[in-house]
C-alpha cells in the first residue's frame, strides 16, 4: 500500500471512529447505494459492479459497512475479503468498517468516509449496508440511488406491500435468478414504479441492465427522492 492509500485509510478509520457532522462537500461524485436481507449476494454484486465501472475507466471507492466481531468489536471482514481480486488495483479503494452496534444499516462516520474517498479522486463511490430488514433504511439518506437487492425466495405479495426497505428502492434486484422463480417476485413487485430486475452476480446475467438502470436514474432523478425522514447518516439519535 503506497503512502497516499495508507493516509487515506487512516483517515478514515478517524472518522468512523471519532465522527464529525458531514461536510456536505458539494463536489462529492453520486453515491450507489447496495442494500437487502442477509444472504442475497450484495458482495457479488458490488465486485461485479467494482469490474464493470473499472471497465469504463472510472476509478470506484467503496465502503462496506460489516457486523461488528462480538469479541473485538471490528469489523469481520468478510465482504473486503470476497472482493480481494480488486486488491492490487490502485484505482480502486475498498474498505470495510465496522457497523459497532449502529442501527440502520450503515455506520457511523460513513458520510465523511465517502468525503474523504471523494477528495482523494474516487468515483463513483459505493456503500455496501450489512444484511438488513425492513426498517433499516439509512441508506437512503447518504446514496443517490438505492439498489436493493433480494433473492428469488424474498418474502410473498403481502409482504412486499409491507417492506420498509422498498419504500427506499430506485431500482430493485433479484439475483441469484438461476436458483428460484425470480419471476414471481418479480409479479410480486410489478406495482413499484422502478426498474425490477432479475439476474445473478455469478454469472453476470442482468448486470448490463442494472448498469444502465443506475446510470439512468443518475442522469434523470426523479422530481422527488425517495429519502424517508430521520437523523443524518452516522449520527446518533
Amino acid at each position: 500500500m503506497t503512502g497516499r492509500r495508507r493516509d487515506l485509510a487512516r483517515r478514515i478509520t478517524e472518522a468512523i471512529e471519532r465522527p464529525s457532522p458531514p461536510s456536505g462537500l458539494e463536489s462529492r461524485p453520486y453515491v450507489i447505494g447496495i442494500t437487502g436481507p442477509p444472504g442475497v449476494g450484495k458482495s457479488t454484486l458490488v465486485d461485479q459492479l467494482i469490474r464493470g465501472l473499472r471497465e469504463d475507466g472510472a476509478r470506484p471507492g467503496v465502503i462496506v459497512v460489516d457486523p461488528s466481531s462480538p469479541v473485538t468489536g471490528g469489523a469481520l471482514l468478510g465482504d473486503r475479503i470476497r472482493m480481494q481480486a480488486h486488491a492490487q488495483d490502485e484505482d480502486v479503494f475498498i474498505r470495510s468498517v465496522a457497523n459497532r452496534g449502529h442501527l440502520g444499516g450503515l455506520a457511523q462516520g460513513v458520510s465523511q468516509a465517502l468525503d474523504l474517498l471523494a477528495e482523494a479522486g474516487f468515483s463513483p463511490l459505493i456503500v455496501e449496508t450489512v444484511g438488513v430488514g425492513q426498517s433499516e433504511v439509512e441508506v437512503a439518506e447518504i446514496a443517490e440511488v438505492v439498489v436493493v437487492v433480494l433473492h428469488p425466495g424474498w418474502g410473498d405479495e403481502v409482504q412486499a406491500e409491507k417492506a420498509g426497505l422498498l419504500e427506499i428502492a430506485d431500482v430493485v434486484f433479484i439475483n441469484k435468478s438461476d436458483q428460484g422463480n425470480a419471476e414471481r417476485v418479480a409479479r410480486d413487485l410489478a406495482g413499484l414504479d422502478v426498474p425490477v430486475l432479475a439476474g445473478s452476480a455469478l454469472t453476470k446475467d442482468g448486470l448490463e441492465e442494472l448498469s444502465t438502470a443506475i446510470s439512468d436514474h443518475v442522469k434523470h432523478p426523479p422530481a422527488r427522492r425517495r429519502v424517508r425522514p430521520g437523523r443524518p447518516p452516522g449520527e446518533q439519535p
